[in-house]
């Protein structure tokens, strides 16, 4: 996992609640080159009585990668068309076993190939004197201009996940070669979000086997319907946080934190809750009825430590492990984490830096309040749109609607005292 260090300054705080999200909000896309794809999309229509003419049906690709030029001409271009005469009525897309995973990365033309070559002989030389330790100022803030100037041109960064870029769908022409700062993180103020085109919610359900993806559905449904019950397991690793050092919010230091803070939260709203602060994993078996479950690093070696309550939520923090959700061989996080038994999960389908992540107290402090569902606190924690990090598990699921444990009032910005939003 590679850190990406943002600016941290202090905000003014603007929070507000939207309207719940509601199944006539939900529009459900599926590959009609993939049978089971619309089995799982009408299973879910019926399970959250979804109207029926909120089913997309898209011609795609039937592996988890698309490319840049199907992407936008097999499945953004024509959900665009479907959606535009609802467009102010969806506030939410379900992707469903089937449709790719990933959007491969911009290819770059032959001017924008001349110009990289150009830079190269220059970055080349400010790495050099930045690697033996004669780089002034001046020559850093050089290097990282023309850095980013080559990355645009080639299009290093513009690997991304299916579903974040369709958060975008209804923006104008954008930047893929890079992230895109996303609007509806809590912590922007209302003014900007308001200016700002309008995003919508996304999620998916997918999994190693169609089975798995209905399940997740039936699963949230159940849970929903009686409360999630279970035990709480944060595996931290130890690394201490100053905070006073506000380069550290956004690196390792702030995550590892803000797994710390996150059991403190849970436990303070009385839930049963285990922390390993340790570098080590929780071992195999280790973590019975588990409802919810954070913690790292452990890269593409899933540990089988859990025995999942029904409807639990559960990720693990890593580069890879989103890469694949369907291959039954993978040893990536998520599809076993869902194959064990977990209704919904969040990973990476590519390098997403740790920033790339939702913090840990934030996102789970939201999902503990009962007021939001799933989605809606992904949306609302997530820094990034147009990148790399997909929300796997029913959008509609909100598992403490009936026993709400944490006051909103309580969620703060993780690490305590940081904030991201210039």
């Amino acid at each position: 996992m590679r850190r990406l260090v943002l600016a941290t300054l202090p905000v003014l705080l603007a929070v507000t609640s939207a309207p719940a999200l509601e199944p006539a909000d939900v529009v459900v896309i599926c590959n009609k080159a993939v049978p089971e794809s619309r089995a799982v999309a009408e299973h879910y229509l019926a399970k959250r009585q979804v109207p029926k003419e909120n089913l997309v049906e898209l011609d795609l690709p039937t592996g988890e990668d698309i490319s840049r030029a199907d992407f936008e001409a097999k499945l953004a271009g024509p959900l665009r068309a479907a959606l535009k005469d609802r467009k102010d009525r969806v506030k939410a897309l379900l992707t469903v076993y089937g449709v790719p995973l990933r959007v491969g990365a911009k290819l770059p033309t032959d001017a924008e190939k001349a110009e990289a070559e150009k830079l190269k002989t220059r970055i080349e030389e400010l790495r050099k004197k930045q690697a033996g330790g004669d780089a002034s100022s001046e020559a850093r803030a050089e290097l990282a201009k023309l850095t980013s100037r080559s990355d645009t041109l080639t299009g290093a960064n513009s690997v991304a996940a299916v579903d974040s870029e369709l958060m975008l769908l209804w923006w104008p022409a954008y930047e893929a070669a890079n992230w895109v700062f996303n609007p509806l993180y809590w912590q922007v103020p209302e003014a900007r979000r308001k200016a700002a085109p309008p995003v919508l919610l996304t999620a998916r359900l997918d999994g190693p086997s169609a089975v798995i993806a209905k399940r997740l559905v039936d699963d949230a449904v159940e849970a929903e319907a009686a409360g999630l019950t279970g035990k709480v397991y944060v595996d931290a690793r130890g690394i201490k946080y100053d905070p006073k050092n506000p380069r550290q919010a956004t690196g390792y230091e702030g995550y590892d934190e803000s797994f710390r803070e996150a059991a403190a939260l849970l436990k303070a709203g009385g839930l049963d809750v285990t922390l390993d602060d340790a570098p080590e994993l929780f071992k195999p078996g280790a973590c019975p009825d588990c409802a919810l479950y954070a913690g790292w690093y452990q890269l593409a070696n899933y540990v089988p430590s859990f025995t999942f309550a029904k409807g639990a939520v559960a990720w693990h923090l890593a580069s890879s492990e989103a890469v694949t959700l369907r291959d039954p061989k993978s040893k990536v996080w998520c599809p076993n984490l869902l194959r064990d038994g977990a209704a919904a999960t969040i990973g990476p389908v590519d390098e997403p830096f740790t920033v790339g992540f939702p913090k840990p107290a934030e996102f789970f402090g939201f999902l503990a309040t009962g007021q939001y569902t799933l989605a809606e606190c992904y949306a609302k924690t997530v820094l990034l749109v147009s990148w790399r990090g997909v929300l796997v598990g029913d959008p509609l699921y909100n598992p403490f609607a009936k026993s709400p444990r944490v006051k909103e009032s309580d969620v703060k910005p993780s690490p305590k005292g940081s904030a991201v939003i210039k």
